[in-house]
């Protein structure tokens, strides 16, 4: 076996090389040698991230073999955007699974499509860049993986891909949704406005708006737009073919009866994990620290933070409400969920 070919085989079967980027002008993948403690304690793998984080090779896909990649099994979360979904990976992580948190890699790939990449191909890809992310730390056998809710576009096409993978759809309920917009600041009422653009360019939005329409729109009612763009998918994967892989539920009733839902989304997951993993898992640290800055956050701190920022903007959030509620209606949207 050729020297260069022992290498790529070590690569690929050492799971502490994340796949972390995919270059489709190149039509490589780019890894990062991160370790898993690393990856634990960033919220987030992107590349703002792990930019200058460990040696970083890469390999052309063609060179990529499936059968040369060991899997392990790969599970979902699907999420709203500000619904306690880096705050479920982290807890997952105590349940004897292993966790990625927005890796990169899937964003660009829903990139890719962005920019005409056809179908076929970007399938093939995702194929391949799901199969490296199923390397499962040493000492584990399952891998969950939350993607950004970028990436929602690509749920279906993934879960197809992956018959035996299962999925749970968390999302924030809209008022709430809304209050961490309006909460965030400046920052977050563009990147409603990005996710926006994300899905008009993908074709998600089917509720008859023009473009004069959307420069019309205040930003918490381009947040709600999104909002519902998404929940629309997360029900049709709810009530289509693939139902009986999905679960869908929401941020309050995981971050408010933890006790409750946890070991129901486990058991969803990972029908196998056993009772001393769901224990860790409802006991573990991530459900009393901030997910995104590490510092001791109770729910209860939680629910006072959302009061005062829906005080603040309670007659914003009531108007946007109500429009959105009309416009689930007009586009027979069930948002009681």
């Amino acid at each position: 076996m050729p020297a260069d070919q022992t290498a790529l085989n070590l690569l690929l079967s050492d799971a502490d090389w994340l796949v972390h980027r995919y270059d489709d002008t190149q039509d490589a993948f780019q890894f990062r040698q991160v370790s898993w403690p690393r990856r634990a304690e960033t919220p987030f793998l992107s590349d703002e991230n792990l930019a200058q984080v460990g040696e970083a090779r890469s390999l052309a896909a063609d060179d990529i073999a499936l059968a040369q990649i060991s899997q392990s099994p790969l599970h979902f979360i699907f999420h709203s955007a500000f619904c306690a979904s880096t705050l479920l990976t982290k807890a997952l992580s105590d349940g004897g699974v292993s966790t990625l948190s927005e890796p990169q890699v899937l964003n660009d790939l829903i990139g890719a499509v962005r920019r005409g990449r056809s179908g076929p191909d970007v399938a093939r890809r995702l194929d391949q860049g799901l199969a490296l992310l199923a390397r499962p730390m040493t000492g584990t056998d399952a891998v969950v993986v939350k993607p950004s809710n970028l990436v929602n576009h690509l749920a279906r096409a993934i879960l197809t891909l992956r018959p035996e993978s299962r999925a749970i759809l968390l999302y924030a309920p809209l008022p709430i949704f809304l209050t961490s917009v309006a909460r965030k600041g400046l920052w977050c009422r563009l990147w409603v406005r990005e996710l926006l653009e994300y899905q008009i360019d993908l074709g998600m939005i089917n509720f008859g708006f023009t473009a004069k329409d959307y420069l019309r729109m205040s930003d918490l009612q381009v947040a709600a737009l999104g909002w519902l763009v998404q929940h629309q998918l997360f029900q049709s994967l709810k009530s289509g073919p693939l139902a009986a892989r999905v679960l869908m539920i929401d941020s309050e009733r995981l971050t408010q009866h933890p006790e409750e839902v946890l070991p129901r989304l486990c058991q969803h997951l990972v029908p196998n994990m056993d009772g001393t993993h769901i224990e860790a898992v409802l006991k573990s640290r991530a459900l009393t620290q901030h997910s995104k800055f590490g510092h001791d956050f109770s729910p209860q701190e939680r629910l006072l933070e959302q009061e005062q920022a829906q005080s603040a903007h309670a007659d914003e959030i009531e108007k946007v409400t109500l429009w959105a509620h009309e416009v689930a209606r007009s586009a027979g949207v069930d948002v009681t969920l």
